[in-house]
């Protein structure tokens, strides 16, 4: 079986703990108590921190997206983890 396949299973299998590092676009609309329709709106406008994209899927990081609702939800991109 393809590994990233397996580690991804196994994200998506935890990741209704509160201590996932990488959450879905599902549970980042939960948390922020909107549709995923809105949610990709937002994003498109750049609304939201950007998110992570390992192979075809996309992730948020829990933190940035708890900084972000803690600062208010700024509407400006903001800035990127250098790498």
């Amino acid at each position: 079986m393809d590994p990233m396949r397996t580690m991804l299973h196994a994200a998506e299998a935890t990741s209704e703990t509160s201590d996932t590092l990488l959450i879905t676009a599902t549970e980042v609309a939960r948390l922020l108590n909107i549709s995923k329709r809105t949610l990709w709106r937002l994003l498109s406008a750049g609304k939201l921190p950007p998110p992570v994209r390992l192979g075809n899927a996309v992730r948020w990081r829990r933190d940035e997206l708890e900084q972000w609702i803690s600062q208010g939800c700024p509407s400006g991109r903001p800035a990127t983890h250098s790498r």
